[in-house]
C-alpha cells in the first residue's frame, strides 16, 4: 500500500466514505466548525505531499527528475506520514482518556 493510498484511507474516514460509504459522516457544530476546516486542510495536505512524492519517485525512476527532489520529497511524504500518525495517536489516547473519566 502507498503512502498516498494510506493518507486516502484516512482522507476517506475523515468525510465520512470509508467502509463504502457506511461510515457515519460527522457534522461540525458551531464552535467545532474551525477545528473540523483545519484537520480537513491538513489531511488535504498530506494527500498533495504523498502525491508529489509519488509523482517524483516515479520520474526519478525514469531518470527525468532530480535525485536531490526525489529525496527531499520522499522524506517530507515520510514525515508528514508521521504527524498524522502521531496526531490520530493522541487523539485515540485523549478518547480513551474521556472515556475513563468517572460519572
Amino acid at each position: 500500500m502507498g503512502f498516498a493510498n494510506a493518507v486516502k484511507a484516512y482522507g476517506d474516514v475523515a468525510n465520512g466514505q470509508a467502509f463504502g460509504g457506511r461510515a457515519n459522516k460527522v457534522e461540525p457544530q458551531a464552535n467545532g466548525d474551525e477545528f473540523a476546516s483545519l484537520v480537513r486542510s491538513a489531511i488535504d495536505e498530506a494527500i498533495k505531499i504523498g502525491e508529489k512524492s509519488e509523482q517524483l519517485s516515479i520520474q526519478g525512476v525514469n531518470d527525468k527528475a532530480d535525485l536531490n527532489q526525489v529525496v527531499t520529497a520522499v522524506a517530507e511524504a515520510e514525515v508528514t506520514l508521521q504527524t498524522v500518525v502521531a496526531v490520530r495517536d493522541k487523539v485515540i489516547e485523549a478518547y480513551k482518556e474521556i472515556l475513563r473519566m468517572p460519572i
